[in-house]
């Protein structure tokens, strides 16, 4: 509820593997900030994989406010 930013950044890895395309979400929030970075074959899935990945963690996040 209470995201201040967030920012993505899309890197390519200088790698001759086909998952090197880097997807790197931060977001903000007060008191804390969430990193979540994922590998992929492209941008596309690794931006998916790492939205679902940052959903989990602020859904963690706000279960445990509300526990306290």
């Amino acid at each position: 509820d209470k995201i201040i930013s967030s920012d993505v950044f899309l890197r390519l890895e200088n790698t001759s593997d086909k998952e090197n395309k880097t997807v790197e979400i931060k977001i903000n929030v007060p008191g804390d900030d969430f990193v979540v970075k994922k590998t992929a074959k492209s941008f596309e899935e690794g931006v998916d994989l790492a939205v679902d990945s940052v959903e989990r963690v602020i859904v963690k996040r706000k279960e445990k406010l509300r526990a306290i």
